[in-house]
């Protein structure tokens, strides 16, 4: 968790770090620091009490973690009510257990998040304008830092602990490389009569939910963009050369060398001195012979010498430096005397040699302004960022003073859903956030980033609840999906019909003779095999072994959402291949983690048993 935090601890603004940082953690039960009197508590574990906020708070990283999948909004909330008892649960005991992070390691966690560096080194004003623009005091933060820690801790402390044994891994491969022989035939979709008009509308009366016009909500909005804040930078043309000077490298492109050696190794049948002769000696025959030849035909490294000598582009760093310095004197063509390293005495000869250039102010001046104005404006985009942050924090019910403050323009959109919008609309974040349960109650939204250098806050303007449609207006579609669903009760009564038959002991051949269906053989089948159907393949792995001579009979929907009866005649248990044997150490090392994350949370769903706990369900 911890490891994933510093990597992703690269936002813009005060309040990506905070979301970064702070929302796991509010996941363990540490959010609640504020205002804990003015609200009645929908959750406690022991004498920790949870609010509505930390509920809501989870749920909003479960619900951003879960982006373009359809989950139920109660079912997320539920599930993020949970995590926070969990997590409460397990803090708890790993303190009564006495688990400490100390200071030193503390500090050196945050010191390293590369969102507080400048430089490549910890900047303490950039960490305290974090916690100002979130009114948070330092002691606050760390101790959320420490508390991750402790519980980090405790848990590898588990999981590293836990080993698999060859027998584990052995048994885990005979279930993993099973094979096994199975029939099966396809109960397809047949077609269906006109449905009547009463059928057709006692479907729409019970399905009512399924033809609605989408919730839809518009939101009024304001941006932050670097890029408006550049045009106001002024570039002045001494300002734009010293920027110039100091961006040269940019525009600077390095000399291509390309060089060939050929090696006189120094080693246990070859001394210092025989080396430097033959190199020598071979410096001489260059005079009457190609250095690509000599290279194949005396170098002591091997694979260079098949390809004449050649190493490639030389790049500074990779050699040793008396090397480095000889190849980098050299001209076009030339060759060095003997030049010794740690592996012998080299000759050195320069293939290729492209010289590098520097791009004129004059050429660079239009490209070289632009950036001047970004990188002049990146500071004040910074500090714009947390006022838009701080005063849209404080003045949740308006974006006027927002907008005032920061002489931005408010926008609006048009009607969003929540899987479609125009304009800005369209980007995920922020039909994410106008549908966000804080601003559809009215609350202006958490600065969205857009890339590293857009900001927005929006806030609701018009919202319309998903409203049923009639059944004039969707009478067609009413009769498709009754139809289909008749179809695919007919192919389900189908198949159990012919299930029992099989189980009564009627071959699927016959049976499938007389309903004209065609039966598919599976022989020798593995897991990985693909060309089925994964669901097909998943039940017939999870069919029970056939006792005897009597198979075991089942049947599944597929993907299409069409039945197949399967009869599974003959299972094969599995072997550990040659392959499989390579990988012993990492399959008990992997399969010992699994075991640990089990006895983890087995451990954790025993503490919770015990825990003193109350829910009071929200309304």
């Amino acid at each position: 968790m911890l490891t994933k935090i510093r990597e992703k601890a690269q936002g813009a603004f005060a309040w990506g770090i905070l979301i970064i940082i702070c929302v796991p953690f509010a996941l363990w039960g540490i959010q609640n620091y504020l205002d804990t009197g003015k609200e009645p508590a929908v959750a406690t574990v022991g004498d920790k009490n949870f609010y509505q906020r930390d509920v809501n708070n989870a749920y909003e990283q479960y619900r951003q973690s879960l982006q373009g999948v359809s989950i139920d909004e109660e079912i997320l909330k539920a599930q993020a009510l949970e995590k926070l008892i969990k997590d409460e649960v397990l803090l708890q005991y790993a303190y009564k257990a006495g688990l400490v992070a100390s200071d030193e390691a503390t500090r050196e966690f945050i010191t390293s998040l590369p969102y507080f560096q400048v430089d490549g080194k910890f900047d303490d004003k950039r960490y305290k304008a974090l916690l100002n623009a979130q009114k948070m005091s330092s002691a606050e933060f760390v101790g959320r830092i420490k508390n991750a820690m402790i519980m980090e801790q405790f848990q590898q402390s588990i999981i590293d602990s836990s080993f698999a044994t060859q027998y584990d891994v052995e048994s885990f491969f005979k279930i993993q490389n099973q094979q096994r022989d199975a029939e099966y035939l396809t109960v397809t979709y047949q077609k269906q009569a006109q449905p009547s008009d009463q059928e057709i509308s006692a479907y729409y009366q019970l399905h009512q939910d399924s033809y609605q016009t989408p919730e839809q909500v518009s939101v009024q909005y304001v941006e932050l963009a670097l890029e408006d804040l550049a045009k106001n930078i002024e570039v002045t043309e001494d300002k734009l050369k010293a920027f110039y000077e100091d961006q040269k490298g940019q525009y600077t492109t390095p000399e291509r060398r390309k060089i060939s050696h050929i090696l006189f190794a120094i080693n246990d049948k070859t001394n210092e001195q025989q080396a430097l002769e033959k190199a020598k000696k071979t410096k001489v025959e260059l005079d009457s012979k190609d250095f690509s030849v000599l290279a194949s035909e005396v170098s002591d490294d091997k694979l260079t010498a098949k390809a004449g000598g050649d190493l490639g582009l030389f790049n500074a760093g990779d050699m040793e430096k008396a090397f480095e310095d000889t190849a980098s004197a050299l001209k076009l063509g030339e060759v060095s005397e003997p030049v010794k390293s740690s592996f012998g005495y080299h000759l050195i000869k320069v293939t290729e040699l492209i010289p590098g250039e520097v791009k004129s102010f004059d050429s660079v001046k239009s490209e070289l302004s632009v950036a001047y104005q970004k990188n002049q404006a990146e500071n004040a985009f910074y500090e714009a960022g947390e006022r838009l942050t701080e005063s849209s924090f404080e003045n949740p019910d308006n974006l006027q003073t927002v907008a005032s403050a920061l002489n931005l323009k408010i926008k609006q959109t048009g009607l969003l859903t929540r899987e479609h919008g125009e304009q800005i609309g369209a980007d995920e974040k922020i039909r994410n956030a106008a549908f966000s349960e804080e601003v559809l109650k009215g609350n202006n939204s958490t600065p969205i980033e857009l890339g590293a250098d857009r900001l927005v806050v929006l806030r609701v303007l018009e919202h319309k609840p998903a409203a049923a449609k009639t059944l004039q207006e969707v009478n067609t579609q009413v009769i498709a999906a009754l139809s289909a669903e008749k179809a695919k009760q007919q192919a389900i009564d189908t198949a159990k019909q012919i299930k029992g038959r099989l189980l009564s002991g009627e071959s699927i051949q016959s049976v499938a003779a007389e309903n004209k269906f065609v039966v598919k053989k599976l022989t020798g089948l593995a897991r990985n095999r693909n060309d089925i159907p994964v669901e097909l393949r998943q039940e017939i792995f999870k069919a029970a072994k056939p006792i005897g001579d009597k198979p075991t009979v089942l049947t599944t929907e597929l993907s299409s959402g069409e039945q197949a009866v399967v009869s599974v005649a003959k299972v094969q248990e599995g072997v550990m291949s040659a392959d499989d044997k390579k990988q012993l150490p990492l399959a008990l090392k992997n399969i010992g983690k699994a075991f640990g994350q089990a006895d983890f949370n087995a451990l954790i769903n025993s503490l919770q048993a015990k825990a003193d706990i109350s829910v009071k369900v929200p309304k």
